[in-house]
């Protein structure tokens, strides 16, 4: 992904071929090591294309792709009568909830790991 992602830059900053010195050059800026092996395989199946053709191809497939929105959709829209002693574990769950939210802060890894 991190190759894929490289040759994305470098195509948006106006270079239409981005050649493995290209990639591996802003690979390196973030001090990641490029592996011979993947950099050509990303740039042998990039090589030639036009970017906007690519991405476009991957959207269309991707729409075909489920999300599994519906289910979301209609457990959200369906109104859940609370028992009366319901109160007090809501609250407590919460405070839970709000306990797990800052420990998400730094999960331990970088977007380049």
């Amino acid at each position: 992904m991190r190759y894929v992602a490289a040759y994305l830059l470098a195509a948006l900053g106006g270079n239409t071929s981005p050649s493995a010195k290209d990639i591996r050059d802003i690979l390196a800026s973030v001090g990641i090591e490029a592996d011979d092996q993947r950099l050509d395989k990303v740039i042998s199946e990039l090589n030639g294309k036009d970017i906007n053709d690519v991405l476009n191809s991957g959207m269309s497939k991707l729409a075909s792709v489920p999300a599994g929105g519906a289910v979301a959709v209609a457990a959200a829209g369906a109104p859940v009568a609370a028992a009366p002693g319901a109160t007090p574990a809501a609250e407590e769950k919460k405070e839970t909830k709000e306990e797990s939210e800052e420990s998400d802060e730094d999960m331990g890894f970088g977007l380049f790991d």
